[in-house]
């Protein structure tokens, strides 16, 4: 593949919207299609694990590299070809002010560079990516390394809304940033559930975040893995009138999930360091015009061929 520049392979999500993705090109229905999700590249994990202190810099990545490469040949192979790949946060391992955070995103960057452009990128931010207590400046430095960390885009009918589900954790130090975020989102889960009532488009409304709204059940104690209960509740009450039917997300490094109401929340394993059974892997959604099908790959286990079945 060609070299792709920043703009056109990074730095797409920009004014809350992704660039080729939006209503004008994409707000219609037009059959089946699907994507591939990753979460948790995470370059510097494993080696940081391998020393139990999984929270210290990660000084060796070349696991996690590995898979990255592995990843893209795979999705490089399918066809037809994923309408994009989502990677679901924590890019790198090391947070913001740590010492090898610059070296492990370069190297994920140029692994990530070889993705066959006609597959859009769509990056969604992680705590490693922003820090576990996010401030002003650490989501200005992501914003300019990878592109807006919360925006709305379509995908042949369906609405896609992704979130910085950090600030629903923690705002002490971007209180500002934080109240944009919930009223930007505000503002689109209003204009979502305007259309279903009316009985509009989209089809579907789907939510990438990074940390998973819970893990199997929507009352399940608060925990580092999930949202805090009362927010959860909130949020999930407003994507209930909205119209969501799926929230895919990542940080447990291992797969998981459960429905609430119509919502099915996806817990995906890692791409790179997994923490459970699972190993590291892609999962490819496929969404039909009345439901969404998914199905988690280890990485050499991917197909090559995908079967949308009649339009």
């Amino acid at each position: 593949m060609g070299e792709v520049g920043d703009e056109q392979m990074f730095l797409r999500a920009t004014g809350r919207s992704f660039v080729g993705l939006s209503a004008e090109l994409e707000r219609s229905w037009r059959g089946p299609f699907y994507f591939a999700m990753g979460a948790d590249p995470q370059l510097g994990l494993w080696d940081a694990w391998s020393r139990g202190a999984c929270g210290t810099s990660g000084t060796m990545w070349e696991r996690e590299l590995a898979l990255t490469h592995e990843a893209v040949r795979a999705l490089n192979l399918l066809r037809p070809r994923p309408r994009f790949l989502t990677l679901c946060g924590d890019l790198v391992h090391d947070m913001p002010g740590q010492p090898k955070r610059n070296e492990q995103m370069k190297d994920l960057r140029n692994a990530l560079r070889n993705l066959d452009p006609a597959i859009p990128l769509v990056l969604v931010p992680g705590n490693h990516d922003l820090g576990n207590e996010p401030t002003t400046e650490s989501i200005a430095s992501f914003r300019h390394a990878w592109g807006d960390d919360y925006f709305a885009f379509w995908v042949g009918g369906v609405r896609f809304l992704v979130l910085n589900s950090q600030l629903f954790v923690n705002t002490k130090a971007c209180q500002r940033e934080g109240e944009e975020h919930n009223n930007w989102l505000g503002k689109e889960l209003a204009e979502c559930t305007e259309a279903k009532k009316v009985g509009k488009d989209p089809q579907h409304v789907i939510v990438l975040q990074h940390i998973p709204l819970f893990l199997s059940t929507a009352n399940e104690e608060d925990g580092y893995f999930n949202i805090p209960l009362d927010l959860r509740h909130q949020l999930i009450e407003k994507f209930q009138q909205a119209g969501v039917t799926a929230v895919l997300a990542g940080h447990y490094h291992r797969n998981a999930g459960g429905s609430v109401g119509p919502i099915e929340m996806i817990v995906s394993s890692a791409m790179g360091c997994p923490l459970g059974q699972d190993p590291p892997g892609l999962r490819l959604v496929t969404v039909t015009k009345e439901s969404i099908h998914h199905s988690y790959y280890a990485m050499d286990k991917i197909p090559t061929q995908i079967d949308l079945g009649p339009c």
